[in-house]
């Protein structure tokens, strides 16, 4: 089960009301760009997010896998023609959008460094289906579910009897509901493989400073959640086991390591807090040889020079 984010514009009534999201296999140069050919990706039982002019509008479950066919009509939906992706779906309208730009402020840090499908002004890229990992989506649900479900308070007594029928009746309620619990589910069992399959990696201890009690301790990803490919998500390889200080302060960027295992400490930590942060300038720790492409990643992209 995957989730995607659909960028549709004017195209977006025309396609709820057939039940599918299409897009040509090329463009006029010949090429297929990576939001188009990801069309391929998308299987029975994922959800696809639908944004319109700022506005998450929509959630949809795919009904079947992608296939190639050209763009259904109400009068010709059985063309045979293979000049495009389809994938067949059932579409849930959110009755208050989600505004994108709202909430950017909880958006923004679960965004990919590739192939996100907002701008750093929090508008829409160019291109078509984009990857939606699990902590966006996660997000994403609960921003929707904040607008549109209404909360169990004495406020509820006071609604008509049409108001209540209507809520009780909304086939948007169950859905996000079982959506978010079935991507809530896939992000619980990845970590606990990635911490469990970790573990033994660094002797069950952190690597900068020796704590072993189990509570305190955090599997760190060098290469974040949301930048992995989903076998990246769960390499053991992808981190280093830290306490939680030094989990905080490697997640955030403020150390790193090289590909030989030395600590790098950011210029934003002044000297003497070395001591209250338990972390010294020479320190070495002993890396594998899988850890080199994750930890160099991790100082180039995340560490705070």
């Amino acid at each position: 089960m995957s989730s995607f984010i659909v960028m549709q514009g004017h195209t977006y009534e025309i396609d709820r009301d057939l039940g599918i999201i299409w897009i040509p296999k090329t463009d006029k140069g010949g090429n297929t760009p990576h939001s188009w050919g990801r069309m391929k990706e998308v299987k029975k039982g994922d959800q696809i997010f639908h944004y319109v002019k700022g506005n998450i509008v929509a959630i949809s479950i795919a009904r079947g896998g992608c296939i190639e066919a050209v763009k259904p009509s109400t009068e010709d939906e059985e063309s045979g023609n293979t000049d495009g992706y389809l994938v067949h779906l059932s579409y849930h309208e959110l009755e208050k959008p989600v505004h994108v730009r709202d909430h950017f402020d909880q958006i923004a840090p679960l965004l990919p460094l590739k192939y996100s499908p907002f701008q750093p002004n929090s508008d829409g890229n160019q291109g078509y289906l984009y990857p939606c990992h699990e902590e966006l989506a996660i997000k994403l649900l609960e921003l929707m579910s904040e607008l549109n479900i209404y909360l169990v308070s004495d406020e509820q007594l006071e609604f008509s009897i049409e108001e209540v029928k209507r809520t009780e009746h909304n086939t948007l309620i169950p859905v996000l509901a079982e959506t978010e619990s079935e991507v809530q589910t896939k992000l619980r069992l990845g970590q606990q493989k990635f911490r469990r399959d970790l573990m033994p990696l660094w002797n069950g201890q952190c690597v900068l400073c020796g704590i072993s009690l189990p509570e305190l301790l955090q599997a760190s990803h060098a290469k974040p959640w949301k930048d992995s490919t989903n076998s990246e998500r769960i390499d053991p390889y992808n981190g280093v086991l830290l306490c939680s200080n030094h989990h905080a302060l490697y997640q955030n960027g403020f150390i790193a390591f090289d590909g030989q295992g030395r600590l790098h400490i950011s210029s934003e930590i002044s000297e003497e807090d070395y001591v209250t942060f338990g972390i010294e300038p020479k320190t070495r720790i002993k890396i594998y040889p899988d850890n080199k492409v994750y930890v160099k990643w991790h100082k180039r992209n995340v560490f705070r020079k």
